[in-house]
């Protein structure tokens, strides 16, 4: 993708003048993103995805003032019926469980994979809405089927009520107003207040991008360089042969706390650790995601890689499904250009190692990379 290239996704402007205008600053209306878009899931199909164990789902109802929240799987009956009021259907993660949606979130590819988390598809009868909020995450709500309202607001009064299962903001302060058609798209960037309410039946595909809280990913990185640390051939033990006898055995000894900050100081200063434990955790595939692998291993002509697959990369490493790999010079080229590209053709697998060739076969055999017959787009 160039951004450079106007987009009538965005509006007309080139995803590298939307990012510098709009992105994490100003929404932005654009009327028929998707001229005459056709929803690649309907109403049946994402009920029967609702049905489905490995799919996070949610249904809220709103009625006479009283908001109600269940998680599913909910089978059809679960559901209320089309004719009431106000309960909205919330399927997450759609692009993991079907190609079209899939290809949908690839359009927004002028963002960093990195930042790209799933397409959520809302389905609401008339009035049907999750309440005023605001998301911590940047999002694109494309108007699929019907017509929905949104009130949105530049909030500085963020107080939930304390009262209800949703996080439904106390005092919201709308600024604009928009009706959206199908194929009209709103972006909001993050803590922008928003409401939207179906006016008849509707269908919203959020396009949504994730924001690691910079505590949680300090966790999640620690506890990643830990376990690398613990890989070490020979470990490094706590010695205190000078220790002398005390009267007070609970005080923490000075020299132990001295060991225990070098050894979170040699974690850190490792070239690689932190940008190994980064790559794979950006890369770790979603809970209750799992991979089919094929029945009969088939000849690679040309290669493609699963939809569920997270495939990123930087100047050292590949990084696959919570998985890093070292890489360097031709082979390297070729896995970024996978990671980039989503597939490699005929041509691409020609040049490729046999190292490469073999790890190509093994992700094959995991389900990550399918095979594929060659055609046009895979060079």
């Amino acid at each position: 993708m160039n951004p450079k290239t106007p987009l009538a996704l965005l509006g007309g402007l080139s995803p590298a003048q939307f990012m510098q205008k709009h992105w994490q600053k100003k929404p932005l209306l654009i009327r028929q993103a998707i001229p005459a878009f056709s929803p690649p899931v309907g109403r049946s199909d994402l009920f029967a995805l609702a049905a489905l164990d490995d799919v996070e789902s949610r249904l809220i109802t709103h009625a006479k003032g009283v908001w109600k929240l269940r998680h599913g799987p909910f089978s059809r009956r679960m559901l209320p019926s089309l004719s009431q009021e106000q309960w909205t259907l919330l399927v997450q993660g759609v692009d993991l469980h079907h190609d079209a949606v899939h290809r949908l979130l690839q359009q927004f590819r002028f963002v960093p994979d990195a930042r790209l988390d799933d397409v959520m598809i809302s389905f609401a009868t008339d009035g049907g809405g999750v309440g005023p909020h605001f998301d911590s995450y940047d999002v694109f709500l494309l108007q699929a089927h019907g017509r929905r309202r949104w009130r949105i607001g530049r909030q500085k009064d963020l107080t939930l009520r304390d009262d209800l299962p949703l996080k439904v903001l106390a005092a919201f302060e709308p600024e604009q107003e928009f009706v959206l058609e199908p194929g009209d798209m709103l972006y909001l960037p993050p803590r922008y207040a928003h409401d939207g309410i179906a006016e008849g039946e509707c269908m919203t595909y959020s396009i949504g991008f994730r924001a690691p809280a910079r505590a949680e990913l300090a966790q999640e990185l620690l506890s990643r360089m830990a376990e690398q640390a613990l890989d070490s051939a020979a470990p490094a033990l706590y010695r205190d042969s000078t220790q002398s006898a005390v009267s007070q055995a609970a005080a923490i000894p000075t020299a132990l706390t001295d060991f225990a900050r070098n050894a979170l100081e040699r974690a850190l200063a490792e070239p690689q650790a932190l940008k190994r434990a980064l790559g794979e955790f950006l890369t770790e595939p979603k809970p209750k995601v799992w991979f089919d692998a094929p029945e009969a291993p088939s000849l690679m002509e040309a290669v493609v890689l699963d939809r569920r697959t997270r495939m990123m990369y930087d100047a050292q490493h590949i990084y696959i499904n919570g998985e890093s790999y070292r890489a360097a010079g031709r082979d390297a080229a070729l896995m970024r250009r996978l990671a980039d590209e989503r597939a490699l053709g005929p041509a691409a697998l020609a040049r490729a190692s046999d190292d490469a060739l073999e790890l190509l076969s093994q992700w094959c055999d995991a389900g990550w990379v399918l095979p594929c017959p060659p055609d046009e787009e895979t060079l």
